[in-house]
């Protein structure tokens, strides 16, 4: 099986276990520690990290409230044969390049761990399919400028994709970190860190390679398949870029 180096905890109370979160409350379950961990930040031992597992990615069959996320949902994520696009094909190892590439972890979760194994415990527990269909992940190559669109729907795009982490538009009110850029204020110090190049093409090229070279900050990339390049575009308008 794809997902052997996981071994399943049994449903049972685990006295042992020290939620890393902190709580006084242990809890009860493999799949409600599980879920306590995907929620939390915490799960990372770093000071700089503001991500948890769900601030990228919804429990649910579909998105709600118009969520727009860089990751796919993970119900049913269980059940697929591949993860990122055909590149992991090893659910932990899937959740380890988030781990550290995204959630600043210094190493990866061990298989062992009591962390990692109630993680699976509680995919496992929104997966109700055996098995499910591999879900396809574009990168977008070379970048480039995109037509523009609507301010309109581009609020839309901004307040679904965007806002959790940055905030509210140019006051950032709201951000999940103050290493989260302010937008589109962050764009003034392009001439300057990015001389010659468009201030659009710096936006492009972080939301398409998120932080992979080195100017994205933290932040993680958005497929095609996350956001196209329709909706980019009046992301762009709505920012004035």
């Amino acid at each position: 099986m794809k997902t052997a180096h996981w071994k399943a905890l049994p449903w049972m109370v685990l006295l042992a276990l020290t939620s890393a979160c902190g709580d006084d409350a242990k809890p009860a379950t493999a799949v409600e520690y599980g879920k306590l961990l995907f929620h939390d930040a915490r799960l990372s031992e770093s000071q700089f990290n503001s991500f948890s597992c769900s601030t990228c990615h919804a429990t649910t069959p579909t998105p709600q409230g118009g969520r727009m996320d860089s990751g796919y949902t993970l119900y049913n994520v269980v059940g697929r044969k591949t993860w990122w696009g055909g590149y992991e094909t090893n659910l932990l190892d899937a959740v380890n390049f988030c781990y550290v590439s995204f959630m600043r972890g210094v190493q990866k979760l061990p298989a062992d761990s009591p962390q990692s194994r109630a993680l699976y415990e509680y995919l496992a527990s929104i997966s109700p399919e055996a098995e499910s269909s591999a879900l396809p992940y574009t990168v977008v190559k070379d970048v480039r400028d995109v037509p523009r669109g609507s301010a309109e729907r581009g609020r839309t795009v901004y307040q679904a994709a965007c806002q959790e982490c940055h905030g509210e538009t140019h006051t950032g009110k709201g951000r999940l970190t103050e290493l989260a850029s302010i937008l589109p204020e962050v764009t003034r110090d392009y001439d300057t860190t990015f001389p010659g190049v468009p201030h659009s093409l710096v936006i492009i090229e972080k939301v398409r390679h998120g932080q992979f070279f080195g100017i994205g900050g933290n932040m993680p990339a958005y497929s095609m398949e996350a956001l196209s390049n329709e909706d980019l575009g009046a992301l762009l308008t709505y920012l004035g870029l």
